[in-house]
């Protein structure tokens, strides 16, 4: 249950009020994973809201080295509500990592990061408000095999749904599987996980989250989407890391498993996160200019300019794995074209014209995927678009056409998103100054960013052999 804590005093009364028994705080490591600590509810006061909790920062992914390891944890009191799966009565708030000697947000914790991009966008008097609204898509599978080691590496996941299955011994079978590539909006009982997300939506309303819509999507197997209702991007990135809270453990609930890796699946379509944005100042739409291309103004193309730009290295934080790019593939409906379009939906910038309405004209930008952390995708994001807006970036001429179809030279004229990690990694490297406009994002994150993909993802997958070079390379 979502509580309308403002301050310090709210949350102690809230505790006494609902008979709370433990207080969980809750903050995101570089990769996007929660991390917690619970203590309890009868030794919990204000002091400790306000002053912070110390806490081993140099056990944390991404954070500090062992020789410096005291930070603390400072609990944001409005973030607070009721835990929805805890059996004690558990009140839980998010919170900012911060120096305890400077008492200054920590240059690597990732809401500290959004907080300033935030705090970077009015002091440019550009907008005040930054609004995003992703579309996060994910699998729910019944089964979930995986293991490597020096000698073997494989996985294995099933869904009851799958296409494969439709010879299975279920006991009994009863067919009304999803055929490859037709898993968009079909009824039960092909769509076996209806009441599943509806469970998952009614839980993520009592948290607070306003949540639009939701339905099974294109692949064979388990694919979900649950869209939420557009917020500010440090309440939306907050809403992120819940809903993927609470889609875990709905389905862990009902003997499922639920993942928001991108391509689980071989040959059929992946999990992204497309995700809308705008610009706001003094309450009006900035992104909305008559006669403008799709109804948008200069202030909006430039900001499509900044993100087209700069694609490559947002993608270091909003398509940041390696399994990314087993979906971000050429050819196969993907977003992968840095372009822009009111509908063609390969082209990395989409302009949805779902209303005329100047508040609904956004940018969708659709290459991210949600493995990504959702704080530093989107603070990525917004930096890129107010770079393109400050030097007015031109995105150049929209492209309505069908890409695929293009002729050789002009597709060639259309760049490509990076067809693997290292790539966007490499491309961090290069382009990172957008990013360090205001100290939002520091040298010192960026380049530990860098060295944690390499060292930790990307050289231990090009050490290990691939199952399937087994079938390609074991008799040569």
């Amino acid at each position: 249950m979502k509580l309308d804590c403002k301050t310090p005093a709210d949350v102690i009364r809230a505790i006494r009020e609902h008979g709370v028994e433990i207080v969980d705080l809750r903050f995101t490591d570089v990769p996007g994973t929660w991390q917690h600590t619970s203590f309890g509810a009868s030794t919990f006061d204000e002091d400790a809201i306000v002053e912070g909790l110390g806490f081993d920062g140099s056990s944390i992914r991404g954070f500090q080295q062992i020789q410096e390891s005291d930070m603390l944890l400072v609990p944001d009191p409005t973030t607070a509500f009721l835990d929805p799966f805890f059996e004690h009565k558990t009140l839980v708030m998010i919170c900012d990592v911060k120096d305890p000697v400077t008492k200054e947000f920590y240059g690597r914790d990732p809401r500290g990061i959004a907080k300033k991009a935030e705090a970077y966008l009015k002091s440019t008097g550009i907008g005040d408000t930054a609004y995003f609204g992703p579309e996060p898509e994910f699998f729910v599978f019944n089964d979930v095999r995986y293991g490597s080691d020096v000698n073997y590496s494989l996985y294995r996941v099933d869904s009851v749904e799958g296409h494969w299955n439709t010879d299975a011994e279920e006991g009994p079978n009863l067919a009304y599987k999803i055929r490859p590539k037709e898993g968009y909006f079909p009824v039960p009982p092909s769509d076996t996980l209806q009441d599943v997300r509806s469970e998952m939506v009614r839980v993520m309303e009592t948290l607070g989250i306003p949540v639009e819509c939701h339905h099974h999507e294109v692949a064979t197997a388990g694919q979900c989407e649950i869209d939420m209702r557009f917020d500010t991007l440090l309440r939306m990135a907050d809403n992120v890391m819940m809903y993927k809270y609470v889609v875990k453990n709905v389905a862990r609930k009902r003997g499922l498993t639920a993942t928001f890796m991108p391509k689980p699946l071989y040959g059929d379509n992946g999990s992204g996160m497309h995700t809308h944005q705008s610009i706001w100042k003094d309450g009006q739409p900035t992104f909305a200019g008559e006669g403008g291309y799709a109804g948008l103004s200069d202030v909006a193309r430039w900001y499509i300019g900044g993100l087209l730009k700069h694609a490559p290295a947002i993608l270091a934080f909003a398509a940041p794995t390696t399994n990314s790019y087993r979906r971000l593939v050429p050819g196969f409906e993907a977003p992968v074209n840095l372009a822009w379009s009111m509908r063609n939906r390969s082209a990395a910038c989409r302009i949805p014209m779902y209303s005329e309405s100047p508040k609904a004209k956004r940018v969708e930008f659709r290459c991210p995927d949600a493995s990504s952390n959702p704080y530093l995708a989107f603070a990525a994001m917004l930096m890129a678009g107010l770079d393109g807006i400050r030097n007015r970036i031109d995105p150049g001429e929209p492209v309505d056409k069908n890409i695929y179809d293009l002729p050789p030279e002009e597709a060639a004229a259309i760049g490509k998103v990076p067809g693997q990690l290292s790539e966007a990694i490499d491309a961090l490297e290069r382009d990172h100054d957008f990013l360090m406009e205001g100290d939002v994002f520091t040298a010192d994150f960026i380049e530990a960013y860098i060295d944690y993909k390499r060292s930790n993802e990307l050289d231990p997958i090009r050490l290990r052999p691939h199952p399937y070079e087994f079938v390609l390379y074991y008799d040569v």
